[in-house]
């Protein structure tokens, strides 16, 4: 019985060997949940300190406020552009020849201009949509364990007003408690 003891202790035994080998070719999965949530709380964190102070000043509300006037000027401005060109085609033929004589080059720096303008604004309003994505992710936790607390007082989970081994509880169940309403019809009743 001593060989067959370590050759069982050998395979199932604290140097498991099958599940050893096993890991090798498939990763334990219980340990790949544990790092996946360790991974994501440390990225919850970091976004958290990260924007931790979100409050915009007055100076950063009215410099957002600015940035937003470009983009529907320029959309504004181009229709305005045809409609011109529609009432007065003279004028706006004029406005088109001077804008022929403008060189090259400073085409090519407004072009820059725009596109770092519009790219930065890009970039800015994706930060602050994972800022606001990371914060709404920090409150899944508190969401879940709220779900599961109003799921324990379901009236389908067995036994969830059950008293137990308290004596006074269970007699406060079958005695009958005072109605109000009751007695009131009862007496209403009498007279």
């Amino acid at each position: 019985m001593g060989m067959i003891g370590r050759i069982l202790d050998a395979l199932f035994g604290s140097g498991n060997v099958i599940k050893e080998t096993a890991e090798v070719f498939r990763v334990n999965a219980e340990a790949d949940a544990v790092r996946a949530v360790s991974v994501q709380g440390q990225a919850l964190n970091q976004f958290g300190m990260e924007f931790a102070f979100s409050r915009q000043s007055l100076f950063d509300r009215l410099m957002d406020a600015i940035n937003r006037i470009p983009r529907p000027a320029l959309a504004l401005g181009t229709i305005g552009l045809f409609v011109a060109a529609m009432f007065d085609p003279v004028w706006f033929a004029e406005r088109m020849t001077g804008i022929a004589l403008v060189p090259e080059p400073l085409w090519w720096l407004l072009g820059v201009i725009v596109s770092f303008y519009f790219g930065a604004r890009h970039q800015a309003k994706g930060q602050a949509f994972q800022k606001e994505l990371a914060q709404t992710l920090s409150r899944v936790p508190q969401v879940v364990n709220s779900l599961d607390m109003l799921r324990e007082f379901d009236a389908d989970t067995p036994s969830v007003a059950e008293t137990g081994t308290d004596a006074n509880l269970t007699m406060g169940t079958i005695t009958p408690a005072g109605n109000a309403a009751l007695e009131d019809w009862a007496r209403h009743r009498a007279s």
